[in-house]
C-alpha cells in the first residue's frame, strides 16, 4: 500500500506495507512528512493490516526518509493504538531517536480513566450523600482552622508569636478609621427605621416618647454590633479573603512556610486582633450613630423635645445593655477576621478560586455573627442581664 502527496518542495511522502515470512510486517517511511502534505492516514493503514495474514510483530524502517515534524508522530501514534487493539507488539528500533522520545513521552502518562467529567446524574441520595460528606470534611478544615488560631493566640499571650507590629497597626487602620462612613450611615439609617417602625405602632397609644427607649435599647444591646459586624463582613472580611486567596494562587503562603514562618502568626494573627481590639470601638460609634437617628425621628418629626428624648434614653439604656452590645462585638469581629482568613487560605489556585472564597467568607461570616447573635441572646435570657 503506497499513498503519495505532490507538494512543489520536497520528496513525495510515502509508507509502504512489506509483509516478511515470520509475521513481521516492516513499516518502510520515505520522503519529507511534514504538516502541510497530504500524508497517508491510520485508517488506510487499518484496512491493510486487517486484510493481511496473521500479524505477530510490526517494524519501521526510515531509511529513506527525509524530513518529519508532528505529521510523522500523528500517524505512528495512531499506528500503535491499531497495533494495541490487535494485540500485536511494536518495535520502534527502526524510528529516529527524536521520534522515540516523542512517542516515549506521549505514552509516559496514560489517560485517567477518571479525568474526565462523567455527565451522568446523580440520583438524590448519592446528592445528599456527597453534600454530607462536604459539610463533614469542611466542619473538620474549619476546626483545625480554629485550632491553629487558638495556639496562636496563646503564644501570642507567652510572648512567642512572631509577627510585625506595622501589619498589625495597618490592618487596624483599614478596618477602624476608614470604616467610619459607611458605618455612620448605616447605624444612622437603622435608627430612622427603627424610630419609624416604633412610632407607627405606639402613636396609637399615644406613647412616642417610648420611641426612644426602644431606639436606644435595641440600638445599644443588639443592632449596632451586629449591623457593624455585617458591615465588616462585606467590607473587611470579603478584603481579607481576597487577600489571601491571592498569596496563596502567587504560592506566597507556601513560600512562608519554607522560610519557617508560621502563616497563622504572621497572616491571620495581626487580622484577628486587629478586628478584636476595632469592632467593640465601631460597634460603640454605631450605638451614638443609630440614637441620633431616632433623635432625628423623634425630636423633628414627632414633635418630641430634645431633652425629653434624652433624659427617656438615659434611663431606659443600662450598663448591662452597653456591656452585652461591646461584647456581642468583640465575638463578631473575631468570627469575622476568622472566616475570611480560613477562607482565604483555605482558596485553590486559580483567579476564580479567589472570587469563590471571597463570596463564601462574606456567608460564612453573616452567618456566623446571625447565630452567635441567637446563642448570645439566649445565654443573656437565661442569665437574667
Amino acid at each position: 500500500m503506497t499513498t503519495a502527496g505532490d507538494m512543489q518542495l520536497g520528496e513525495k511522502a510515502e509508507m509502504t506495507l512489506v509483509r516478511l515470512p515470520d509475521s513481521t510486517l516492516t513499516v518502510r517511511i520515505s520522503g519529507e512528512w511534514k504538516l502541510g502534505r497530504q500524508l497517508p492516514q491510520g485508517e488506510e493503514f487499518r484496512s491493510q493490516i486487517e486484510s493481511a495474514e496473521t500479524v505477530s510483530r510490526i517494524t519501521f524502517n526510515t531509511q529513506a526518509m527525509t524530513g518529519w515534524d508532528s505529521g510523522l508522530i500523528t500517524l505512528l501514534l495512531e499506528i500503535i493504538e491499531i497495533a494495541s487493539e490487535m494485540h500485536i507488539a511494536v518495535e520502534k528500533d527502526g524510528l529516529p531517536a527524536g521520534v522515540q522520545r516523542i512517542l516515549a513521552l506521549a505514552s509516559a502518562v496514560p489517560e485517567r480513566k477518571d479525568a474526565r467529567r462523567e455527565t451522568g446524574r446523580m440520583s438524590f441520595l448519592d446528592r445528599v450523600g456527597a453534600f454530607a460528606i462536604f459539610l463533614w470534611n469542611s466542619m473538620l478544615e474549619m476546626l483545625d482552622f480554629i485550632g491553629e488560631a487558638s495556639v496562636a493566640f496563646l503564644r501570642l499571650l507567652l510572648g512567642k508569636a512572631h509577627f510585625r507590629p506595622s501589619d498589625l497597626l495597618l490592618t487596624m487602620q483599614e478596618c477602624g478609621a476608614q470604616a467610619l462612613p459607611i458605618v455612620s450611615l448605616i447605624s444612622i439609617l437603622v435608627g430612622i427605621i427603627l424610630a419609624f417602625i416604633g412610632a407607627i405602632q405606639l402613636k396609637i397609644f399615644g406613647a412616642q416618647i417610648y420611641v426612644a427607649s426602644l431606639v436606644g435599647i435595641g440600638m445599644v444591646r443588639a443592632l449596632a454590633a451586629v449591623m457593624t459586624g455585617i458591615i465588616m463582613a462585606g467590607r473587611t472580611g470579603a478584603s481579607f479573603a481576597a487577600q489571601l486567596g491571592t498569596m496563596q494562587v502567587n504560592e506566597e503562603i507556601d513560600a512562608l512556610k519554607t522560610l519557617g514562618i508560621s502563616p497563622m502568626e504572621f497572616l491571620v494573627l495581626p487580622r484577628m486582633l486587629a478586628l478584636f481590639l476595632m469592632m467593640p470601638l465601631l460597634s460603640l460609634y454605631a450605638d451614638l450613630m443609630g440614637i441620633l437617628g431616632g433623635v432625628i425621628v423623634g425630636v423633628w418629626m414627632l414633635d418630641l423635645n430634645f431633652m425629653e428624648y434624652s433624659n427617656r434614653t438615659r434611663s431606659a439604656v443600662s450598663l448591662n445593655d452597653l456591656w452585652v452590645g461591646l461584647f456581642s462585638a468583640a465575638v463578631f469581629g473575631v468570627l469575622v477576621a476568622l472566616a475570611g482568613c480560613f477562607r482565604g487560605i483555605q482558596c485553590g489556585r486559580s483567579a476564580a478560586a479567589v472570587g469563590e472564597a471571597t463570596t463564601s467568607a462574606v456567608v460564612t461570616s453573616i452567618v456566623s455573627i446571625v447565630v452567635a447573635m441567637a446563642v448570645i441572646t439566649v445565654v443573656c435570657n437565661v442569665l437574667n442581664i
